[in-house]
């Protein structure tokens, strides 16, 4: 996996903790993580614990199941790995922005502002518009290791989405 060897600017940001959003963003945060020289990172979670609490969560929608309206959480026993860290999120895809605009939101939340989220594809560019509704600078903090043309079903192929 050529693309998760440290750039030569990621110093710049400085990460002491990343953070995988789910599904696919935990195992990538976790190879991320280590090889960032970090021996662990933090995973947000859908599937509610006992010990989760509602005011530490957001909604969540996601382009990949638009159907089923679930809750993103942080764990609390988390929190002090969090607070006062430089923080990178880390995901598979952003589309939509639904997904990052909750994880982004979720550690406004808890007082934690990310220095960054790194995803593996930027498909489109409609997230820019939903992360800057919310705050402005969002936008500016995802990098994405490549860019794919939003697609939708068209006839018997596809055609690229404005």
């Amino acid at each position: 996996m050529l693309w998760l060897k440290p750039c030569s600017n990621s110093s710049r940001h400085k990460p002491d903790v990343v953070v995988g959003v789910p599904t696919l963003g935990l195992s990538l945060a976790d190879r991320v993580a280590r090889l960032l020289g970090h021996h662990r990172m933090v995973a947000l979670g859908t599937s509610p614990k006992f010990w989760y609490r509602e005011e530490l969560s957001e909604l969540l929608a996601s382009v990949t199941t638009p159907e089923r309206r679930k809750r993103l959480y942080v764990d609390p026993r988390m929190l002090p790995l969090l607070l006062d860290r430089q923080v990178v999120l880390v995901d598979d895809v952003i589309s939509s922005g639904q997904s990052m605009t909750a994880a982004l939101s979720l550690m406004r939340k808890v007082d934690v502002l990310p220095v960054a989220a790194a995803v593996v594809m930027e498909q489109g560019q409609r997230w820019r518009d939903a992360l800057a509704v919310v705050d402005p600078s969002w936008p500016d903090l995802v990098r994405g290791v490549f860019r794919s043309t939003l697609l939708r079903p068209e006839g018997p192929g596809w055609t690229a989405v404005s």
